[in-house]
């Protein structure tokens, strides 16, 4: 598991372009066989993928909680990005196709996850946050989840967003999770963007074109810097900086955030002439 300390937005506006990569992006998240997981201090989020082959993958915090088990003091949000599969929690076993996502909340001592075709193999997304209060662990898919239309073709944003753990779908600790799906034509995504002072977010990338690319705009509103990300990336937004991409082909993404509280709307939103 990779560790990633906090930093301060004066340090960021330094970075050079490998340097935020470095801090703030997920890369190579599916490994045949393995669990990969980047450890963000900022709010201490886990994020992470499993893409099992011929064996179930557990889910395993190598340590860094120093826990017995990985969902002992933690949550997890799950989104299958590839062929179809299933998460074991303990004796349960769930179906997930793509796009389906499952919350496991604190307690849950065993997950693993499984392939059902390994020439298809699935591919888990996944986000952890801390939690103590046990939920249900329950299932969700776009057919069955919170949708709503925003943006404009005019201003090349028109998306669906989905959202699936959250306060009136499924209930969580802190964990919020959802789905944004871009209309055909349109490229951006978050714009106007926002801030959350009292959570992170982090965007996850994927159903890009193998030479396509987003670039994501990260950074306190009068210091953005960018970010090019490729196919099935994740990047970390700390709670000053905004987020918001755009990309060279079509794309969907994951949003997942934790901190202070589980209001969606909890967000200051800005303009584009308040960026620089």
């Amino acid at each position: 598991m990779k560790t990633v300390y906090s930093v301060h937005p004066n340090d960021v506006s330094r970075y050079s372009a490998e340097e935020l990569h470095e801090r703030f992006v997920c890369s190579g998240l599916f490994q045949p066989g393995t669990l990969q997981c980047v450890y963000f201090h900022t709010d201490r989020l886990i994020v992470g993928g499993a893409m099992p082959a011929s064996a179930p993958v557990a889910l395993d915090d190598q340590g860094q909680c120093g826990t017995q088990y990985f969902l002992e003091r933690r949550e997890i949000g799950i989104v299958n990005v590839g062929g179809p599969g299933a998460v074991v929690v303990g004796t349960a076993r769930y179906a997930l196709d793509k796009l389906s996502c499952l919350y496991v909340g604190p307690g849950n001592r065993e997950v693993s996850f499984v392939s059902a075709d390994q020439a298809h193999p699935a591919k888990f997304y996944f986000v952890s946050t801390l939690g103590l209060a046990p939920h249900p662990t329950e299932l969700v898919t776009p057919a069955t989840a919170f949708s709503a239309e925003a943006g404009d073709p005019a201003k090349a944003n028109a998306r669906t967003l989905y959202r699936f753990i959250h306060r009136d779908g499924i209930r969580s600790n802190q964990l919020l999770l959802g789905l944004t799906v871009l209309k055909s034509g349109s490229v951006w995504n978050t714009m106007p963007p926002h801030l959350h002072d009292r959570r992170t977010e982090v965007y996850f990338y994927f159903d890009l074109a193998p030479d396509d690319r987003v670039f994501h705009f990260m950074g306190e509103p009068r210091a953005i810097r960018p970010l090019v990300l490729a196919n099935e990336e994740a990047v970390l937004s700390p709670p000053w900086s905004i987020h918001s991409g755009v990309g060279t082909g079509s794309y969907a993404f994951i949003w997942a955030m934790g901190g202070e509280n589980d209001d969606y709307a909890d967000m200051a939103p800005l303009v584009p002439g308040d960026l620089h």
